[in-house]
């Protein structure tokens, strides 16, 4: 009788499998997709990046983002260097040059240090994408769900908003009332927004972007009130918020993180093109869309005062962006994964009677 000993590493159960449940084969498969984790890595180093502005500009810098240094002279190598020429060129980048001063260069407006207000600028686009992220999201889920649950006329009427806010051209009407809000601001009964606040284009975001998100969500909702689990809660005597909130909302929990991933970027793209075009982040805020427009005045003397802050939006888009495909794929339930049998493996070492 001939036997052989082969050790094989089992194959990572499927998704039906007991003690591996959705969320963690989820991530194994994320995991797995090593672009997509690279991507992330990179978002969250631009996170980091934002973060630590206020430990450059002042233990390096030592200025403010909103300091001007017009009339000043920069020693460096026992060279005197003016920070903005009487004809308004400001100086480059230093880079090491000047102990971290003016790393960036300098802007021709009021000689701020580029460096500083490009760390504090991509706060600013990244809270802005985040804040309008949440309530976009927010928004959706809540009219997501009350127009695929109910149907009827409640779906009538929010599906036909959805639908004016969707034909709308977007960029301009954002343009038109990002103007006037920033002329004048904005009263919601008690609350009171100020005309120059980040709250103004959060505000106009959030609205416009509501049913990109909002109809894919109500889509799924009709397509899961069809299912026996939703019939079995009713007959059980759950209401209609049970419904909504304990049995839809958990299965629609995928597709909300997917596009919580995709819109914080095309939130923060939204907001370079008002910030701009001057609807969006009034000064003396900055973001990285603001600092394009600075940049645009020197664009054939400094060109790195555009270039880059349009880099930083290009990374922080594309990283999350992919980061979301990645999402996308991990969290299908229809996709497979399992583990090569490689490990542990011993070839047959004869035979034995």
């Amino acid at each position: 009788m001939n036997s052989t000993n082969r050790d094989v590493a089992p194959a990572e159960p499927d998704a039906g499998s007991a003690g591996y449940g959705p969320w963690r084969l989820a991530l194994r498969r994320f995991l797995r997709n090593r672009v997509a984790v690279a991507f992330l890595i990179l978002f969250f180093l631009i996170v980091l990046f934002v973060l630590a502005a206020p430990l450059w500009a002042n233990h390096v810098a030592h200025t403010g983002p909103n300091e001007g240094h017009t009339l000043e002279k920069l020693h460096v190598n026992g060279e005197v260097r003016e920070v903005v020429t009487p004809e308004g060129k400001p100086i480059g980048p230093q880079l090491f040059e000047a102990e971290g001063k003016f790393f960036l260069g300098a802007d021709s407006r009021l000689g701020r240090d580029e460096m500083v207000r490009l760390m504090y600028g991509g706060r600013t686009s990244l809270l802005i994408g985040v804040i309008s992220g949440l309530i976009t999201t927010l928004l959706a889920v809540v009219l997501g769900l009350l127009a695929g649950y109910y149907k009827g006329w409640v779906d009538a009427v929010i599906a036909r908003t959805l639908d004016v806010l969707w034909s709308l051209p977007v960029l301009l009407f954002g343009i038109a009332i990002g103007t006037s809000l920033a002329l004048g601001g904005v009263s919601i009964g008690p609350i009171h927004i100020e005309g120059g606040s980040i709250w103004v284009p959060i505000l106009i975001i959030s609205i416009f972007y509501t049913p990109y998100v909002a109809r894919p969500i109500r889509g799924e909702v009709l397509s899961l009130g069809e299912k026996e689990f939703v019939e079995a809660a009713i007959a059980q005597g759950a209401g209609p918020l049970r419904v909504m909130f304990g049995e839809l909302l958990p299965n629609l929990a995928s597709t909300i993180v997917v596009f919580f991933a995709l819109n914080i970027a095309n939130n923060m793209l939204f907001e370079a093109a008002l910030s701009f075009l001057g609807a969006g982040v009034q000064p003396p805020n900055s973001s990285w869309g603001t600092m394009i427009t600075v940049g645009e005045e020197l664009l054939t003397t400094q060109p790195l005062l555009a270039i880059i802050p349009g880099v930083m939006i290009m990374l922080t888009v594309l990283s999350l962006n992919i980061v979301g495909d990645g999402l996308r794929d991990a969290l299908d339930p229809r996709s497979k994964v399992r583990l090569e049998a490689h490990a542990g493996m011993t070839e047959p070492q004869g035979a034995a009677v």
